[in-house]
C-alpha cells in the first residue's frame, strides 16, 4: 500500500504579545464543568483527572486551564490548538480499523509536566513561558464535517491531556457518533472513575501511557504511578478498547525489572491488551539520555511476550525491529497484519475480527 499521509490544518502560531494574554484568551473559551462537586465557601472538587484538585474561587487546578470563577468551575471548550488527520496507527492503535485515518484535535494544558514531552508547545501552556499556541475557534459540528471530508474513520482527542478537557471532547464525540465515526482518547491515564464513566457512553477506544513502574519516576513527571495502574484496570473493566504504550527511555525506565513489572501488570488485567514499547528521542528538556536503540525495544517486546501478553509491538523505529511491528494470530501464529511504520502492507483480519485461518477471535475494533 502507498505511504500514509499526515495532514496538518493549523499553523502553531505563537500568541501575539500585544493582544490578550494566552491565559485571557483561554479563559474566554470555556463552559461550566460537569466533572465537579460543590463544596462550602464557593470551593469545588474537580474529578477530571487523578489529582482531584480542590479549587477555591479565583484559583486554578494543577492543569492551569480549569479554574473557579465565583464558585463555578469552568472548563475549556470551543477551540483547538492542534488539528491533524493522520494514520490511526500513529496514536498508536494497532487493533482499531487498520489503515484508517483519525482526525485528531488537541487543546492546551496538561496535568503532568514530562521533561521529554513531544507536544510541549501545547501541553505546557500556562506552565512554561516558552510554550503556548494561539487557540483557533471551532465547533463540534465543524470538526465532524472536517473528519468526514477527509475520509477519517475516527475522531480523537490528543496532543495535550484530553481528560482535562473531557467536557469538550464529549461535545465533539456526541456530534461524531451519528455519522458513524468512532471516537478515541489518547491519554496519560491519570484518570478517575468519575471521568471514565462520564466519557464512556461516547468513547470507543482509549490509549494509556504507562510511563514507568517506579513511583519516584512518576512523581518527577507530575503524576502518581498507582493512579495510572488503577486506570488501566478501570478502562478495561468499562469496556473501552484499550491499548497501552511505554516510551522506553534509557536510564529512566528501561531496566528489565521495570519492564517486567509493567508487562505483568497489563497481563494480569488481560493478556489481550496490546502493549506498545516505543523509542525515545531527545526532546524538550530531556536531552541527556541516548535515543532508544532497536535492540532495547526488541528486548522489551520479548519481556512482554514472556509475561503472557499476546500482542506486543515495537514503535518509532520502522523496519528495524523485525516481527514486532506485525500482528500474529495468538492461536495458529499466522501473520494477520504486516506493518512498516504506519504503512499497512497486509491486512487479513475481517470485519468479524477473526483469524482467516483458524477462526480464533482477534480482539479489537475491526468495523
Amino acid at each position: 500500500m502507498s505511504p500514509r499521509h499526515i495532514t496538518t490544518f493549523l499553523e502553531r502560531s505563537i500568541p501575539d504579545g500585544g493582544a490578550a494574554t494566552l491565559e485571557q484568551q483561554l479563559d474566554a473559551r470555556v463552559r461550566p464543568a460537569e466533572l465537579v462537586t460543590a463544596l462550602p465557601d464557593g470551593a469545588v472538587r474537580c474529578f477530571a483527572c487523578g489529582h482531584r484538585c480542590l479549587v477555591k474561587p479565583g484559583r486554578r487546578g494543577i492543569c492551569k486551564v480549569r479554574f473557579n470563577r465565583d464558585g463555578t468551575l469552568l472548563a475549556p471548550a470551543g477551540y483547538v490548538a492542534a488539528l491533524q488527520c493522520d494514520p490511526t496507527e500513529k496514536k498508536p492503535f494497532f487493533h482499531v480499523l487498520p489503515g484508517s485515518d483519525t482526525l485528531t484535535f488537541g487543546m492546551l494544558g496538561c496535568d503532568f509536566h514530562c521533561g521529554y514531552c513531544q507536544n510541549w508547545l501545547t501541553s505546557q501552556a500556562l506552565r512554561d513561558d516558552a510554550a503556548g499556541v494561539s487557540p483557533s475557534d471551532v465547533t463540534a459540528d465543524g470538526l465532524v464535517a472536517l473528519a468526514l471530508r477527509q475520509g477519517a474513520k475516527l475522531v480523537g482527542s490528543s496532543y495535550n491531556e484530553p481528560l482535562i478537557t473531557a467536557e469538550w471532547a464529549v461535545d465533539v464525540f456526541r456530534a461524531a457518533r451519528p455519522h458513524g465515526l468512532r471516537t478515541a482518547f489518547i491519554s496519560n491515564g491519570n484518570a478517575t472513575a468519575e471521568v471514565l464513566d462520564y466519557i464512556r457512553p461516547w468513547t470507543d477506544a482509549y490509549k494509556i501511557d504507562l510511563k514507568a513502574m517506579d513511583d519516584r519516576r512518576y512523581r518527577e513527571l507530575g503524576g502518581v504511578l498507582q493512579h495510572v495502574l488503577d486506570a488501566i484496570r478501570l478502562v478495561h473493566e468499562r469496556g473501552f478498547w484499550l491499548e497501552v504504550v511505554t516510551l522506553v527511555v534509557p536510564g529512566f525506565n528501561d531496566d528489565d525489572a521495570q519492564l517486567a513489572r509493567a508487562a505483568d501488570h497489563i497481563a494480569a488485567i488481560s493478556p489481550d491488551i496490546p502493549w506498545h514499547v516505543t523509542a525515545f528521542h531527545k526532546d524538550y528538556r530531556m536531552t541527556d539520555p541516548d535515543d532508544t536503540r532497536a535492540e532495547a525495544l526488541v528486548r522489551a517486546c520479548e519481556i512482554g511476550a514472556r509475561a503472557g501478553l499476546r500482542f506486543v509491538y515495537a514503535g518509532n523505529l520502522p523496519g528495524r525491529v523485525g516481527r514486532w511491528e506485525n500482528t500474529y494470530c495468538p492461536g495458529c501464529r499466522d501473520l494477520l497484519i504486516e506493518r512498516t511504520g504506519y504503512v499497512i502492507r497486509r491486512q487479513r483480519v475481517g470485519p468479524d475480527g477473526s483469524c482467516p485461518e483458524c477462526r480464533a477471535p482477534i480482539p479489537g475494533i475491526w468495523c
